[in-house]
């Protein structure tokens, strides 16, 4: 081992976060691509992380079964056995969508998902974490579905890292999915092995600061390995606010296994973002982001986290769900936000803007239309959804008469990137290159720690 001043050894990008969590997903780095919905983790980025030894997932959330299999049909054609998973998000408000989505990773085999948005466990998601679990000849309990699951709440946390709950046991033994002997191996493996503390980030989040939300987990993490004794070791990641060499080194010395990213990654030519939206995002401060309003759980309150400079997506959001809260129907609309709805933001007439949501809900989920036509407040969330929905979409293909109502995810960690990458050659968006922004952050965060290990060591 080469040793330098001080005593200290050569400290590589390929040695940081756990080296077990490498191993097991055939990793160079301990570096992730985070699922960015609506196929901004597109099967581009994911290939190239693959290829240089890093793993990603596939933004599979808001894209329908097709656009997800064609997915997995390009990057098996491509990738053939290279490191990657799939997105399996939460979906509350569409759970027909999520076991849906389950058995289409279940039948065309992808062994790795990142759960994220989680507020609760499901069948769905224990379903495939248990399909085909057994021992083997050694007697050790194989799971051939890994779930890597992302949360900012310990609640949260506490189900991922105990075994899958017996009362979805004893339904899936009920229905045929497993057998009894299988169930009773899945009481002695956690849901997931890996978990990802989410604090501050784009998209779906809960504001919380990674300093904080890390070491709770991390005790967490002892607290259930010890009580349930598994023989996997537990591992937690960390993501939310890392886009900066400091910010990943901060990272691994508090103990994360691994760090993932995400909004820089949207920001790269290989994301399935637009010129339009990487642009904006080159120019983003850590000031310029704001709360709005989420498409798939607009009814219940939860919110995003979004880029507000350059366009007026939160404001024009936030109005549609107070206007949702206040009213029983869009029937009950003053006139004057009826107006401003029909005009600015649908650009039809409700009316019309219903028939094609109702058109686009019979084919993904005809379970919400039966419910909106008898239920006038229902039905005005779906149209104000579907607003929701095509702000992104019209982001990511930067349609420039719509610029004012794109709804890009970004969290505080886009303007620390963009002040760190200042005056350097990835100042500019065309070189932002996915693998060449994450070497760049493991490289510059082994610099940081070997320089804090010098340092420490130096001291008499």
């Amino acid at each position: 081992m080469n040793m330098g001043n001080g005593g200290v050894p050569a400290l590589k990008p390929e040695n940081l976060g756990d080296e077990s969590f490498r191993r097991d997903h055939r990793l160079r780095y301990a570096y992730v691509a985070g699922a960015m919905a609506n196929g901004i983790a597109s099967t581009r980025l994911v290939g190239e992380m693959a290829g240089a030894g890093m793993l990603a997932f596939f933004g599979a959330a808001g894209l329908g079964l097709e656009r997800i299999e064609a997915a997995i049909d390009e990057l098996a054609c491509t990738h053939p056995g290279a490191p990657y998973g799939f997105n399996l998000i939460h979906s509350p408000n569409e759970p027909d969508l999520e076991a849906g989505v389950v058995d289409l990773y279940l039948r065309r085999g992808i062994r790795l998902v990142e759960a994220s948005a989680y507020l609760r466990l499901t069948l769905p998601v224990v379903r495939y974490r248990v399909r085909g679990i057994k021992r083997d000849a050694e007697g050790r309990i194989v799971t051939p579905n890994r779930i890597m699951a992302k949360v900012s709440r310990v609640e949260v946390a506490t189900q991922f890292f105990s075994p899958p709950p017996k009362e979805f046991l004893d339904e899936l033994v009920r229905k045929g999915e497993i057998t009894g002997e299988q169930a009773s191996l899945a009481a002695s493996i956690p849901m997931a092995q890996d978990l990802t503390a989410e604090a501050d980030s784009g998209g779906h989040t809960d504001n919380r600061p990674l300093v904080t939300l890390l070491p709770t987990l991390l005790v967490l993490r002892d607290r259930m390995q010890g009580n349930f004794g598994y023989e996997q070791t537990l591992r937690v990641g960390a993501a939310g606010g890392l886009s900066t060499p400091a910010g990943l080194a901060a990272a691994f010395a508090m103990g994360a296994a691994y760090v993932l990213t995400g909004s820089v990654n949207q920001a790269c030519i290989e994301s399935g973002s637009s010129d339009a939206v990487r642009k904006m995002l080159a120019q983003a401060e850590q000031a310029d982001i704001a709360m709005a309003p989420a498409a798939d759980m607009f009814e219940m309150g939860v919110r995003v986290q979004v880029l507000k400079r350059g366009t007026m997506f939160p404001m024009r959001a936030a109005k549609l769900y107070d206007l949702y809260r206040a009213n029983a129907g869009m029937e009950a609309l003053p006139e004057a936000d009826k107006a401003f709805i029909e005009k600015q933001l649908l650009r039809t007439t409700l009316e019309d803007a219903w028939r094609s949501t109702r058109d686009f809900f019979v084919t993904r989920d005809p379970g919400q239309v039966e419910r909106a036509e008898r239920d006038p407040k229902h039905r005005m969330a779906l149209v104000f959804r579907s607003y929701l929905g095509l702000s992104s979409r019209w982001a990511n293909a930067g349609e420039p008469s719509r610029m004012m109502d794109y709804q890009v995810w970004c969290g505080p960690a886009m303007g620390a990137f963009n002040e760190w990458a200042r005056g350097t050659f990835l100042e500019k968006p065309e070189n932002r290159r996915v693998v060449v922004v994450a070497e760049a952050l493991m490289n510059g965060a082994a610099t940081q720690l070997r320089q804090l290990f010098e340092g420490m060591t130096s001291k008499p």
